[in-house]
């Protein structure tokens, strides 16, 4: 599995020979002999990197929409809204005070390091992400776009002052909902709720990197939240190719050249142990 997608993200001489199996809806590769790399300017570049919750589980991190994921338990609109916020910040922040110190602790896994390694390498040209957790840019990604914004800061809804996340988790260890020095007024962590806008410029970079891909790699994704969601259609149409690292089911399963049933960290690590 690990020599099909390292095939398709260098670009591997055509002489490779492979067989290629399908069960269901995964598709599996078999390679004869050993790949050998093009330069990341040929073949299958620029590719892009989607990511989704599934990613960061093995940090440590519970996904969102599986069946033990958090909104099994919890009714994003009642906890993760705009309008949810508004009503009641602090029932909000309650929900969000022990994530964020979770997130706060958690560390880069193999997946995080190895999508940096692959960036580094020439072969990875951007990460786009659905998380809010930093660990990309921990990892050392640096073409990092965040779609769904990120614990970095905190927004005063009042006055509009910034605090950084170390400023918020200091307030927090006092209270169970931060507050602005200046106003008083209880900050808003500069994630995306449900309900809200996407930061305009992130998702228009998003959907521009799509265009350009040769190849969309999409990992640990479900491909459920729109408008992320349709980046891969925007690949597809401009004759591009994804593939897919995510376990279980998405929609552009049958219409990807690759989907990988495999954790993230192994899939990845592996690619990038062999072509970095």
């Amino acid at each position: 599995m690990r020599d099909a997608l390292s095939v398709r993200l260098g670009e591997a001489n055509l002489h490779l020979g492979r067989e290629a199996e399908v069960h269901g809806r995964t598709l599996y590769h078999r390679r004869r002999g050993r790949a050998r790399a093009r330069p990341p300017d040929q073949g299958n570049q620029p590719c892009v990197a989607l990511t989704g919750a599934g990613v960061s589980t093995e940090s440590g991190i519970p996904d969102f929409r599986s069946p033990t994921g958090i909104w099994a338990d919890f009714d994003p609109a009642e906890y993760a809204s705009l309008p949810a916020f508004r009503a009641d910040p602090v029932k909000v922040w309650r929900f969000y005070k022990p994530r964020i110190a979770m997130l706060t602790e958690a560390q880069p896994n193999a997946a995080h390091r190895a999508l940096a390694a692959l960036e580094r390498a020439g072969l990875v040209e951007a990460v786009v992400t659905q998380n809010i957790d930093l660990l990309h840019e921990r990892a050392g990604s640096r073409n990092l776009v965040e779609v769904h914004g990120s614990i970095r800061t905190a927004t005063c809804p009042g006055c509009g002052s910034s605090y950084p996340r170390a400023a918020v988790v200091a307030k927090l260890e006092r209270a169970d909902a931060p507050t602005c020095d200046s106003c008083d007024a209880i900050l808003k962590p500069d994630v995306v709720f449900f309900g809200e806008l996407l930061p305009a410029a992130a998702i228009e970079r998003a959907f521009e990197l799509a265009r350009r891909a040769r190849l969309l790699l999409v990992v640990g994704s479900s491909l459920e939240v729109h408008p992320v969601a349709a980046l891969p259609e925007e690949t597809l149409t401009a004759g591009g190719r994804v593939a897919i690292v995510n376990k279980g089911p998405t929609p552009y399963d049958g219409r990807a050249d690759l989907k990988l049933e495999e954790n993230a960290g192994i899939a990845l690590g592996a690619v990038a142990g062999e072509l970095v």
